[in-house]
């Protein structure tokens, strides 16, 4: 995790404060902020480092399939369980499940994940033995989830069990003197052997953009710039002409 803003400073300080303890963590940011990463650090520095560490997008699967995913199934629970099938939880016990875009998660599943948050057993689909874990669980979500809870989107009783430590993690425009920091680092994993300069006028076009794409789109600006430049200048004009210049009050960064 690059930053040396103040926001990400705070950030860095609460990671250093929760990561030992087994405390659970819900991560909100905009798509692109680096989500993913906070979730790893904290399993990085956590006591748990040995301990199996599982993940999974609730935002990709299917209803159906994302109750196997987490729980599991028997055999012949449905049409293709042709054999038993542990869920990441009964994979991850004694460990830790990081749960993605949980905004996502239906709510037939809210109320299962309530259980494992409550130290309750679950039941694999088709299965009537209750198995019970203890896992560390990290969730994020790319929607602020008390508002999705006061929409009727998400379970309030859930969102207060999620919701022991909350993380915010801001978007780019919000922390626009890191984007030289992140510059300088996607320029060394792109092209390390070669020295790529950056004038001033690209990076202080980069930093009047607003990057609705976060630090995403930055990285794959400049991976694009990098890999079309024909020397080693990354002149202004390989900035894509989506980057307009529309503000002029970044110009003292």
């Amino acid at each position: 995790i690059i930053g040396k803003s103040p926001k990400m400073q705070e950030i860095f300080k609460l990671i250093g404060r929760i990561a030992p303890t087994d405390a659970t963590v819900l991560i909100q940011g905009e798509s692109g902020t680096g989500k993913e990463l906070v979730a790893d650090a904290l399993q990085r520095h956590s006591p748990l480092l040995d301990k199996p560490y599982v993940k999974v997008n609730c935002g990709a699967i299917s209803e159906s399939l994302l109750e196997s995913e987490i729980f599991g199934h028997e055999k012949g629970a449905f049409t293709g369980a042709v054999a038993l099938r542990k869920g990441l939880f009964e994979i991850a016990d004694g460990g830790t499940v990081y749960l993605d875009e949980i905004n996502s998660m239906p709510a037939s599943l809210q109320v299962k994940l309530l259980r494992v948050l409550q130290k309750q057993p679950f039941f694999r689909v088709g299965g009537d033995k209750p198995i019970e874990v203890n896992v560390r669980i990290i969730a994020s979500s790319n929607k602020d989830i008390k508002a999705e809870v006061e929409a009727g989107n998400f379970r309030e009783d859930l969102y207060y069990r999620l919701n022991v430590v909350l993380i915010n993690v801001p978007p780019l425009r919000e922390r626009v003197s890191d984007i030289g920091l992140l510059v300088d680092f996607f320029v060394k994993a792109y092209s390390p052997k070669n020295r790529i300069i950056i004038p001033q006028g690209s990076l202080r076009k980069l930093k009047k953009y607003h990057w609705p794409g976060n630090v995403r789109e930055l990285e794959n600006t400049i991976h694009s710039a990098i890999v079309t430049t024909p020397n080693n200048v990354l002149n202004i004009d390989q900035i894509p002409d989506s980057l307009p210049n529309e503000v002029d009050h970044f110009d003292y960064l």
